[in-house]
């Protein structure tokens, strides 16, 4: 019979947590620098103030606590973080398939396509594929490929060069 490990807590510890320390460097409620002192005398100054003591740089020596609300100070973390996630771009990589002996019209459709993607920031992957005897032209897939090149050139530069792989040529574009 083992006993039950102690749960972590995500965070920073907090008041009673704090374990395994005899001084800490102490800041008040107000944010001045009280300089170093005993653990308790710190924690007892907390608990008479009504607030916390939470550990805010747990690897230097002393520790660096500071007597704060502590449910504030998560909340405020988690509003920061969530701000952070907002403001992140995830860039997409969308695929365009075409074939060797594709026609204007059609061309022109992927082309737009194309464009919309690299506005709204992504990265496009071509995917030019082969069939039958097909394989036996494979310059005229690659004059595609460098028409695609050409039409985009403003717009978006070649992050990976034309490659085969199989039946198939691959090649990648990052808008400028």
């Amino acid at each position: 019979m083992r006993p039950m490990p102690v749960p972590q807590k995500d965070g920073p510890r907090a008041n009673r947590d704090i374990r395994g320390v005899r001084e800490v460097q102490l800041i008040d409620d107000t944010g001045q620098n009280k300089g170093v002192m005993a653990f308790f005398d710190a924690l007892r100054l907390a608990e008479d103030a009504g607030l916390d003591l939470v550990e805010i740089a747990p690897n230097s020596a002393p520790p660096v606590c500071k007597i704060l609300d502590y449910g504030k100070y998560r909340f405020l973390e988690q509003k920061k973080a969530a701000e952070a996630r907002k403001k992140q771009k995830t860039v997409e990589v969308k695929e365009i398939k075409l074939r060797p002996g594709i026609d204007d019209h059609d061309y022109d459709v992927k082309m737009k396509a194309m464009k919309g993607f690299f506005e709204e920031g992504n990265k496009v992957k071509i995917t030019l594929r082969f069939r039958g005897r097909e394989m036996a032209h494979q310059d005229l897939g690659l004059k595609v490929l460098d028409r695609v090149k050409s039409d985009v050139g403003e717009i978006a530069k070649v992050e990976m060069e034309p490659n085969f792989e199989g039946r198939q040529v691959v090649m990648v574009l990052a808008p400028r």
